[in-house]
């Protein structure tokens, strides 16, 4: 045949009779797309991997146990020639020509009526991409192209804003604990689509550098009060903004569920009538002793783990946190906000029964470049916060795990 691009086009397989020949590891590969697509699978095979003998056991596609034979492609409309049978795979592809049956060949592509795109998804988009000739196709190639563009659409690198199904609301990112690198996919691909972003200050800063110019920024903690709480201005900047029709992303360090006030800007804005999706983050509880070596569970050592605000101190009548009972726990404690407080929540666990040789680490700045791990013991942990002026945001461990890892204590 002359050489020609391949024309693009999506076929709509709902429904209608797509004939799979061959049942090993192309097969394998590329039924879970077509079974997402409801096509009507019939594989004709006379053996399977486990796998697509799994799809046939749970009824996603039809297996018969044979080998293929003149008649098969009559009434499909859609095939894929996969056997390790040169002369079948031959005379299935002659079938479909004569019935103009769409068909792919995994053996030899240039005698295929079509070729398999290298596909990937992102927020309902589908990215294909294809060589555009016989000569010189290289898979790979066309697989990079596929997985660049998919990677930019997903952690917006490119960006390609909605226009006609984009609609106004709230989106609530939870941004991690402060690497930029570590923010979900999704909340950075929101981030890249945003009219206006309304951050905390425990949000990852690197990442607002990115943002085209028109986007509006502002500073959570300079929202002028008044006489509104701090919450309840934010609360209603979110609205404002979002009432003007504009996409707002509320920026929040770590997760917004955790310490975070997250569902009372949810409730907010129900009450307001304004959407809101909610994108949850890698909590700082976890990842910044992670990311300082400690596990916060480890066989043999700790099978629990529990996470306690430590804003309000244990003498304090505003306290929700049950510390003699956190006291008698032998798995790991993990404070967030508590530096100020450390020394109060010490003596206070210590004096239900902690030991007060218990290893402690305080981790400040975890995950960005300035972060820095401080080691001590419940006894010694308030002065040695003095000491070595340890300064928010800090997570402190407390519990045998802290001992587990390599130290990096100064």
């Amino acid at each position: 045949m002359a050489e020609h691009p391949a024309y693009p086009v999506g076929l709509r397989l709902t429904g209608r009779r797509v004939i799979v020949l061959g049942g090993g590891q192309v097969a394998q590969r590329r039924l879970p797309a077509l079974i997402a697509a409801g096509a009507d699978i019939v594989l004709v095979s006379p053996e399977a991997t486990p796998s697509v003998e799994a799809m046939a056991d749970a009824g996603e596609i039809t297996w018969e146990r044979r080998p293929y034979r003149d008649g098969d492609l009559a009434d499909a409309w859609y095939a894929l020639i996969a056997t390790s049978d040169h002369d079948a795979n031959a005379r299935a592809s002659a079938e479909a020509e004569r019935h103009r049956v769409w068909c792919v060949r995994s053996d030899d592509a240039d005698q295929a009526t079509a070729w398999t795109p290298a596909t990937g998804h992102s927020e309902g988009v589908t990215v294909a991409v294809l060589t555009t000739s016989a000569r010189g196709r290289d898979p790979r190639h066309t697989a990079a192209i596929r997985d660049a563009v998919v990677e930019g659409l997903r952690d917006g690198t490119l960006v390609a804003p909605h226009h006609r199904t984009r609609t106004a609301g709230v989106a609530l990112v939870g941004g991690g604990p402060g690497d930029p690198d570590l923010i979900t996919v999704r909340g950075r691909r929101l981030l890249a689509e945003a009219d206006v972003v309304i951050a905390d200050r425990l949000g990852p800063r690197d990442l607002l550098a990115e943002l085209p110019p028109h986007v509006e920024v502002i500073d959570a903690a300079k929202i002028p009060y008044g006489r509104y709480m701090a919450q309840e201005a934010i609360n209603n900047a979110l609205i404002e903004h979002a009432k003007q029709g504009k996409s707002v992303v509320r920026l929040k360090g770590g997760d917004p569920f955790v310490f975070g006030r997250g569902m009372e800007e949810v409730q907010a804005l129900a009450e307001a009538g304004i959407p809101c999706t909610v994108v949850p983050g890698i909590s700082s509880s976890i990842s910044v002793p992670g990311a300082a070596g400690i596990p916060v569970t480890h066989r043999g050592v700790a099978h629990e783990f529990t996470v306690v605000s430590g804003h309000v101190a244990p003498d304090d009548e505003r306290s929700l946190v049950d510390w003699p009972s956190l006291a008698k726990l032998t798995g790991t404690l993990v404070i967030l906000m508590g530096v100020d407080k450390i020394g109060k929540i010490a003596e206070t666990l210590v004096a239900h029964g902690k030991s007060p040789d218990t290893p402690v680490a305080l981790v400040q700045e975890g995950t960005t470049a300035a972060q820095r791990r401080v080691d001590a013991t419940l006894a010694t942990v308030a002065e040695t916060v003095r000491a070595q002026d340890v300064k928010p945001p800090a997570v402190i461990v407390i519990g045998a795990v802290v001992a587990v890892g390599p130290s990096a204590s100064e």
